[in-house]
């Protein structure tokens, strides 16, 4: 037989406190989620253009390519990161303000507001 407290709820997706669904609560401020995920891109974009001599060596790349490739690639992983630096810009400056209009004041970890 099976009572109430033998079922299990689903867990809720807690939200910051700009109230942006699918980013979850974070201690000390730290990035919001699609700025790390955009970061890790970056970083795979730079891992790829390290890789690019390594695919030259097994023949399935020609130097032109190479170079086509390796510009592309830097180019890439330069706007993901200027990405990543907005979103987390934009992130911090409306996540005070939001905090104020909750009636949170006093200085923290995060900073100092009203």
């Amino acid at each position: 037989m099976s009572t109430h407290h033998d079922h299990r709820t689903p867990p809720t997706v807690p939200l910051t406190e700009s109230g942006a669904p699918g980013e979850r609560v974070r201690d000390g401020g730290g990035p919001p989620l699609r700025s790390k995920v955009t970061a890790a891109l970056a970083v795979a974009a730079c891992a790829a253009c390290c890789a690019l001599p390594l695919l030259i060596a097994a023949g399935l790349l020609t130097g032109a390519g190479a170079a086509l490739a390796e510009q592309t690639l830097l180019a890439l992983a330069g706007l993901l990161i200027a990405a990543a630096a907005a979103m987390w810009w934009l992130h911090r400056r409306t996540a005070r303000p939001a905090a104020a209009v909750k009636g949170v004041c006093g200085c923290g970890g995060n900073g100092c507001g009203c």
